[in-house]
């Protein structure tokens, strides 16, 4: 119903998390307006930088089509439209500080589904309703103007602009891009007014000229409208990466003749199809408000870049061979990141959606050879280890389908076997991890601690997709790889260090020391609990359970100290582990995830309980600042959705749910094959984050961690909240303690 559809629309706040700069982080978001998934996102621009909105500036440079997945990878094919009145060709300003507009942020409306702000300096109405490749935007110029224009933009870079001022169209391309882009690459663009255009100028700079076609660097159109009667002017845009004749085809089949209402509507149905699947009741309105506010992050990416041909068949421009292939394609990840939380949730409730997403993945092994590390819109050398291999033997292990089993199979298991020479995709100091069972220091790559934990973790992954395939060789020597975690670990610190290659520690440890010879954005401390598929086998290295939770409970106790060795400078991470109050817990990047799980893993629910809970009350709010650091294509998010539910994936690849302390009082999950999912915590508020005892399908749960079969084929979970720790002793089985065949 409507009324269903504005609640839950109105629950999301992509402000959450947008106010950001390269200093601190407080999500790296950007406000979008798009659909879940969509090819092309829309962002309010505030500044034509990576960090192209901040909820504090008092101006708008326009709307940007966009394609960044994160300010640290950058944008591509991105260009921004900005209507503009009262100035005659002469005196019209071009560029995007020149041109921005003052408006008040708090009355204008951002949603998933649309955008409205009045622009003061013009007296006009800015507003935007998305397709999943376009949009449909609606100017209304003051009464007493004669004067309307709308810019349109590209970013820097190669561009093209035509303009057929009686059919009111603007087309062309741009080829701007930060990188993973083969040289013919483009994204292409048409713009088409409800009437003609009545002037235009191009733009590149500080010239300006009136030809109806150019091409250059950076060249831009300020089209000029007569609005004599009819002050509100619609604008469809396209994009496409195939062609411009795509971009009409795209418009066509997305927007037609449908008015904006329409579109906007269709985008709101879409968004609560999706969001709709949970639908939770909590202690607060505000913790809702979040809750879905994550919801909706976690659903934006990775986003579709394959199109409809003609015939309705799916396509794409592959970034991987630059050529037009059939199919379906997937872009935009940090599968460092994202494996953690959004795939595990895209499990549960999303599996008809991640069957496709995986497809889409292969297409970029069929097509380029390697699976990605990181992908925008192609290679991307970009952190370590090769995630995609827990991304496909999750969802595998959790039953999803709808790829192909087999050449995914093949695909992760080059990366354990084949040696690459570039860090875009596969394993670095391969050779070397598999004859000593470690990554040496004279391997000559940085990171080389953390590049064995998840290598190892990896090997663990695979050999869970090749044992349920019957792989049993494959298995069992994966299996056993995936120890190696161990032979970075010193008993003299109990933590993990970086090794020279004759097996002697690196020199001048400190375990505050963000030492890049060992670590990734870290030092030991969060570093050292990277063995999510062995809880164990961690517990037995540090001497048993009792020592293990005192040296967990030493990392959440002890101050934020850091050393910024390895860096030139204090990055932002550091910055924000600094004021969290967490101790070494940097909750603001993604290592340390998992570790309050841990917790449970040597018999102290309690102690995860407890620090979950602080981290969703604390970390976590509606706000511009209300994210704890980079939010990385969802991952932050979806870290908060589950936990809220009171689960999480200790050990992705693994098709198991550890339970946590959940935030809800009431959730009812609607999985796509029918069954329902029902979490109940009554009575549950913030003075309750304890779990007395736990029932599933009305029966005593007394284990920890259940079975994702058995919570995707729907029942009820049921969670009696106290306001004091529980302790009791646990038989076998009962605990995570390990995801290894014993």
């Amino acid at each position: 119903t409507l009324t269903l559809q504005a609640m839950l629309t109105d629950y999301v706040h992509p402000l959450q998390g947008s106010a950001s700069t390269f200093d601190r982080s407080y999500g790296n978001c950007l406000p979008l307006i798009a659909m879940p998934h969509g090819m092309t996102h829309w962002t309010p621009q505030t500044s034509e930088s990576n960090w192209a909105f901040h909820a504090s500036a008092p101006r708008l440079q326009g709307l940007r089509a966009t394609h960044m997945p994160s300010p640290w990878i950058g944008d591509y094919g991105n260009f921004t439209v900005m209507p503009q009145s009262g100035y005659s060709s002469v005196d019209a300003m071009f560029s995007a500080e020149t041109r921005s507009s003052s408006y008040r942020i708090e009355q204008a409306q951002i949603k998933p589904h649309t955008f409205k702000a009045f622009l003061l300096r013009y007296r006009t109405l800015l507003e935007m309703a998305p397709t999943e490749r376009c949009a449909l935007f609606r100017f209304t110029f003051p009464n007493d103007d004669d004067r309307a224009a709308v810019i349109l933009q590209p970013a820097n870079g190669e561009s093209s602009i035509s303009v057929d001022a009686a059919a009111g169209e603007i087309s062309g391309f741009t080829r701007a891009n930060s990188g993973g882009c083969p040289q013919n690459f483009a994204c292409y663009f048409v713009a088409q007014f409800d009437r003609p255009i009545s002037g235009h100028e191009l733009f590149s700079g500080d010239a300006r000229w009136t030809d109806a076609q150019a091409a250059g660097e950076g060249i831009g159109v300020r089209a000029r409208i007569d609005v004599t009667g009819q002050r509100a002017v619609t604008l469809k845009v396209g994009a496409s990466f195939i062609s411009i004749e795509q971009a009409r085809r795209n418009l066509q089949t997305e927007i037609g003749d449908n008015g904006f209402n329409a579109i906007a509507r269709a985008a709101q149905r879409r968004w609560v199809s999706l969001l709709g699947r949970i639908d939770v009741d909590m202690p607060t309105e505000p913790q809702r408000h979040t809750f879905y506010t994550c919801l909706y992050r976690s659903l934006l990416f990775p986003r579709n870049f394959h199109e409809y041909d003609a015939a309705g068949a799916a396509c794409h421009y592959s970034p991987y061979s630059g050529k037009v292939e059939p199919g379906v394609m997937v872009t935009d990840n940090g599968f460092w990141d994202t494996f953690r939380t959004v795939y595990p949730l895209l499990a549960l409730v999303y599996p008809d959606l991640l069957g496709t997403i995986l497809e889409g993945w292969l297409n970029a092994y069929r097509e380029g050879g390697w699976l990605p590390k990181w992908a925008s819109p192609g290679y991307r050398d970009c952190m370590i280890g090769t995630h995609m291999d827990v991304v496909f033997a999750d969802a595998y292990v959790r039953g999803v389908r709808g790829f192909d089993t087999a050449l995914a199979y093949e695909a992760i298991r080059k990366n354990a076997f084949a040696a690459t020479p570039t860090g875009e995709y596969g394993r670095e100091a391969l050779d070397e991890y598999i004859e000593l069972g470690f990554v040496p220091h004279e391997a000559g790559f940085h990171g080389v601690a953390a590049r064995t934990q998840e290598y190892a973790y990896d090997d663990y992954c695979i050999a869970q997709f090749a044992q349920a395939l019957g792989k049993t060789d494959d298995a069992a020597l994966l299996f056993e790889r995936a120890r190696n975690y161990r032979h970075v670990f010193d008993p003299g610190v109990g933590l993990m260090r970086g090794k020279h290659i004759d097996g002697r520690w690196l020199d001048d440890f400190d375990p505050f020391a963000w030492d890049t010879r060992a670590y990734v954005e870290g030092s030991a401390w969060q570093y050292s609990w990277a063995a999510p598929q062995d809880p164990a086998g961690l517990i037995a290295l540090h001497g048993g359970a009792r020592r293990f939770v005192a040296k967990l409970d030493e990392m959440m106790r002890t101050p934020a100290h850091f050393s910024v060795r390895g860096y030139p400078y204090e990055i932002h991470e550091m910055t924000e582990m600094a004021l969290a109050d967490f101790g070494q817990y940097a909750h603001s990047n993604q290592p340390v995830h998992h570790v309050l799980y841990l917790y449970s893993s040597a018999g102290r629910p309690d102690r995860t309980q407890q620090w979950v809970r602080r981290v969703m009350d604390e970390l976590y709010h509606s706000g511009p600042t209300g994210l704890p650091g980079d939010e990385d294509n969802g991952e932050m998010s979806a870290w908060y959705v589950l936990n809220a539910l009171g689960l999480f994936p200790l050990c992705p690849g693994h098709p198991s749910w550890v339970f946590g302390s959940p935030l809800v009082t009431r959730a009812r999950v609607k999985m796509p094959n029918g069954k329902k999912l029902e979490i109940v915590a009554p009575r549950n508020s913030a003075k309750t984050p304890f779990v007395r005892a736990t029932t599933w399908r009305g029966k005593a749960q007394p284990a920890l961690w259940i079975d994702h079969a058995a919570l995707a084929a729907g029942g009820e979970l049921k969670f009696t909240m106290s306001v004091k720790p529980v302790q009791r002793n646990f038989k076998p089985g009962e605990l995570p303690a390990t995801f290894m065949p014993q």
